[in-house]
């Protein structure tokens, strides 16, 4: 006599919960994948979504519309501006105040001013396409060396360590006290490239950069480049009401002491006076 075969059944309701279940299971790994993804916000790559600000007016101050702003910078109660445009340029001391241009010296016909940095008791003043970096006496205002370098001058800071150049392109160059580059940093917003960084300062830490022909000024990582905020600068904007396409916000001047920023553009008559929250 043959064995006996013993078939056994399962629930259907039994096989639709184990099918749940591995459902279950794997929308859990999905999950946990995704909030890993390198692209979500505060994640180990540290690639987050830039926050957008508005700068406060304290004060709308008078600013000499000849300039054509290329850098700027406070020292003990005064701007100094560079100003650019071949047989126009000038490295000049600025009343706050009044706008008053306290001392001027005009550089030759075939040089084009650009950013201005002060470091070690020494002004810096980039020129754009004649790879050639003025320095000042800070007393005497005297020139007293000429940097050389590589590309174009656009913008000038320095972090008390390295001036940090801008050319026009996406990349920072943090260089030495003879402008070696030391170290370059790609600028990125929200995880994409930028261009076009211009006239630069260095506060609290952080770069922050003006982008030609753009409202805003990013607020970037100097280790990482990423931009961590973008300042909306589009009231001070329509308060100067420019005169033509070519007098853009250019010019970043930030007052330890009070921890305000002084902002103007090219060719403008306003300087504004700004406080930017944290």
């Amino acid at each position: 006599m043959g064995k006996k075969v013993i078939m056994r059944y399962f629930p259907k309701t039994s096989f639709i919960a184990t099918q749940v279940k591995i459902l279950l299971v794997f929308t859990i790994i999905f999950v946990a994948c995704k909030s890993e993804s390198p692209t979500s916000p505060g994640n180990a790559t540290g690639i987050t979504e830039a926050k957008i600000v508005k700068p406060q007016i304290v004060h709308t101050l008078p600013h000499d519309a000849g300039s054509f702003t290329q850098g700027l910078l406070w020292k003990s109660g005064f701007l100094y501006e560079s100003s650019g445009r071949y047989g126009q340029s000038t490295f000049r001391k600025v009343d706050v105040q009044t706008g008053d241009v306290l001392f001027s010296t005009p550089l030759d016909q075939n040089f084009f001013g650009e950013g201005l940095a002060l470091k070690n008791d020494r002004f810096v003043q980039l020129t754009w396409r004649e790879h050639s970096a003025f320095v000042y006496d800070t007393t005497t205002f005297a020139r007293v060396d000429t940097l050389s370098y590589s590309g174009e001058g656009w913008g000038l800071t320095n972090d008390d360590q390295f001036f940090i150049m801008s050319n026009g392109s996406g990349t920072l160059a943090f260089r030495d006290d003879q402008f070696n580059v030391i170290r370059t940093v790609d600028v990125t917003l929200n995880g994409e490239p930028v261009s076009q960084l211009n006239e630069l300062e260095f506060a609290n830490g952080l770069v922050y950069a003006n982008i030609w022909f753009k409202k805003d000024i990013y607020e970037i990582s100097p280790e990482t480049g990423q931009v961590q905020r973008i300042i909306d600068c589009s009231e001070l904007v329509d308060i100067e009401n420019p005169a033509n396409s070519n007098a853009v916000l250019n010019g970043i001047a930030y007052h330890p002491a009070t921890e305000h920023f002084f902002i103007t553009g090219k060719n403008w008559s306003h300087l504004f006076e700004v406080k930017i929250e944290n």
